[in-house]
């Protein structure tokens, strides 16, 4: 099923900075589960801080590897291409 064009979409800053919010939100999240007296409330908090902190990371590199790899295909010069000694091989 294709995507409907007329889709709604976020706006450009707030796409940009919800791997940061992330980020910010999964370290305050340990911080806060580091200083909890209550042992079970510190565990969950902690895991959804971990887990949230990750996924911030993970998408801010993903971005960054499809943008790269964005680049260098709009740059076709810039690709890798065969080279001389992986073509004499038999």
């Amino acid at each position: 099923m294709d995507m409907d064009r007329n889709a709604q979409r976020l706006a450009r800053p707030v796409y940009e900075a919800l791997p940061w919010f992330y980020i910010v939100s999964g370290t305050a999240a340990l911080v806060v589960s580091y200083l909890l007296a209550s042992r079970v409330l510190s565990l969950i908090l902690g895991i959804l801080g971990l887990l949230t902190l990750l996924g911030g990371i993970v998408v801010l590199l993903r971005r960054r590897g499809y943008r790269e790899l964005r680049s260098q295909y709009t740059h076709s010069d810039s690709l890798p291409g065969p080279t001389s000694s992986s073509a004499d091989r038999p």
